[in-house]
Parts: C-alpha cells; sequence; structure tokens
C-alpha cells in the first residue's frame, strides 16, 4: 500500500488536475492511503510582516471554500471526494465566486450535504485553526510552497499535472504511480520539466 499526503488549494488548476486523478482512482480501489491537507494560497502571498489570513478579518471569506472542504473531509467522509470534486468544478467550470457563503452552500446542497451548516462551521475558529496548523505545519516540515505538493514520509515535491483523468481511473492510477515512484526512486530528480507539450 502506497501513503502519501497531498496539499490542496481550490483556488489552483494544477491542485484541481492532480486531485482529480487521485480520487477516480481511489473512487476505482487505488491501494493508496491519503492524507488530504489544505494549503492557503492566499497565506502564501502575505508579504513578511503582515496579518496572515487567519487573523485578518477582510480575508475571512478567502478561507471559507478550504475550510468547508476540511469540514467535509473531517464530518462527512462518505461524501468528501463528491464535495472537493464539486467544489473544483464550481470554481474552474463555473467560473463560481467561491468567497461568496451562498454559493458554496449551494455547491455543497448540491452533493447532499448541508450547505448552511457546512459553511458556516468553516468559518469557525476550530476550523481557521486547522487551516493554519496544517499550513504551518506544511510549511515548518516540508518547506511547502505551493499546490499539489505530494509528501511521502519527509520528502516532498511540488507537481504540476497539465491534463486531467476525464473518467480514466486506469490513467489516472498510472499517472499517480508513476509520480510516487519518481519521488520513491529518484531524489536527486529537482526539476524534470518538457519545453513544449503537444495538446
Amino acid at each position: 500500500m502506497s501513503r502519501f499526503a497531498v496539499t490542496w488549494d481550490y483556488r489552483c488548476p494544477f491542485a484541481r488536475n492532480a486531485h482529480e486523478h487521485i480520487v477516480a482512482a481511489l473512487t476505482d480501489g487505488a491501494d493508496w492511503e491519503v492524507s488530504f491537507l489544505p494549503f492557503s494560497l492566499g497565506q502564501v502571498h502575505v508579504p513578511e510582516g503582515e496579518t496572515p489570513v487567519w487573523e485578518d478579518p477582510d480575508k475571512a471569506t478567502e478561507l471559507l471554500a478550504l475550510g468547508s472542504g476540511v469540514v467535509a473531509r473531517d464530518r462527512y467522509p462518505e461524501r468528501f471526494f463528491d464535495a472537493h470534486m464539486a467544489l473544483f468544478a464550481a470554481r474552474h467550470d463555473e467560473g463560481l465566486d467561491l468567497r461568496v457563503p451562498e454559493v458554496l452552500a449551494k455547491v455543497l446542497d448540491g452533493v447532499g450535504l448541508p450547505g448552511d451548516d457546512v459553511v458556516a462551521e468553516a468559518a469557525t475558529g476550530d476550523v481557521v485553526a486547522e487551516l493554519r496548523r496544517a499550513h504551518e505545519r506544511a510549511v515548518a516540515e516540508w518547506e511547502v510552497f505551493g499546490v499539489p505538493t505530494f509528501i511521502v514520509g519527509e520528502r516532498a515535491v511540488f507537481v504540476r499535472l497539465m491534463s486531467r483523468p476525464r473518467g480514466d481511473a486506469a490513467l489516472a492510477r498510472q499517472t499517480i504511480d508513476g509520480l510516487l515512484g519518481l519521488l520513491d526512486t529518484m531524489p536527486d530528480l529537482n526539476e524534470f520539466k518538457h519545453t513544449t507539450l503537444k495538446r
């Protein structure tokens, strides 16, 4: 069994691609144990010395989607994959503003969750504290700077997958297994980037 963690923020299209691969493969029975770790891109862009997003009331709505994902993960694990994919789709397919509580609630209602309740809990101090804890741990322990970052033990790698599985679970599994294989067998490979991509 492969065990790994992976970061996410719903704002990132590359996180969306990677998480679709992971969810498609897990749903199809991939033998992985995956920890889904929230990571705030908003906090990454806060200048040094400025107020962190978790302490800035003007930025509270920026954390609502990420917090809603955490609530779905922890309180409704049987619906987490549905909610996770729906929130990515709302942002990247529909262009919805996930900072708006009513928008978030409607997306979550659509996958069978009590949207208003999830969004209300996402705004609480406990959930915001969990977002901060997860983000700061990722930075301190693995020097994470973005999403998606895959973490295996003490090793972490930031990845940009350019394509989505589009329902192909075999492709999804092959993609993530290949990525994990590189992480495991080539620790000195720091950058591997195609100069062009055929579309």
